[in-house]
């Protein structure tokens, strides 16, 4: 299972389907479909960079990371009394402002064990 190959495959061909050429200004409606950059101050930027650039090179390591960071977010759930479903609790894991770095790490984790080891990782999925 090559999971690094398949995912640079799957990027590659989606950076395919919007190309903005330099020499032609963006008009406002393409604009309006991006959302503005975000603020200057970030506090937690060097921890969103340590966390983007560790490298997973250890089979214990990589091991420990996909058992600590789940698959899917634990927090989503629906309540219900008798077979109805009273209210649905959202997923508040995209709330989390280091999510996307955490997720990275986990894929990193999931693709040295796959890749470089040669393991089987469905059971992390």
């Amino acid at each position: 299972m090559n999971v690094s190959h398949n995912t640079i495959r799957t990027i590659t061909i989606a950076s395919w389907v919007w190309i903005a050429k330099p020499e032609t200004p963006m008009s406002a409606a393409t604009t309006a479909n991006y959302p503005s950059q975000k603020p200057g101050f970030d506090p937690l930027q060097p921890l969103r960079q340590w966390l983007d650039q560790v490298q997973v090179q250890n089979r214990e390591l990589a091991h420990q990371l996909c058992q600590l960071i789940p698959a899917q977010c634990p927090f989503e759930r629906d309540i219900k009394v008798f077979g109805r479903t009273l209210f649905h609790i959202p997923p508040m894991c995209k709330l989390n402002p280091l999510y996307e770095e955490v997720v990275g790490l986990r894929f990193r984790a999931l693709c040295y064990l796959a890749d470089q080891c040669g393991e089987d990782v469905t059971r992390y999925c």
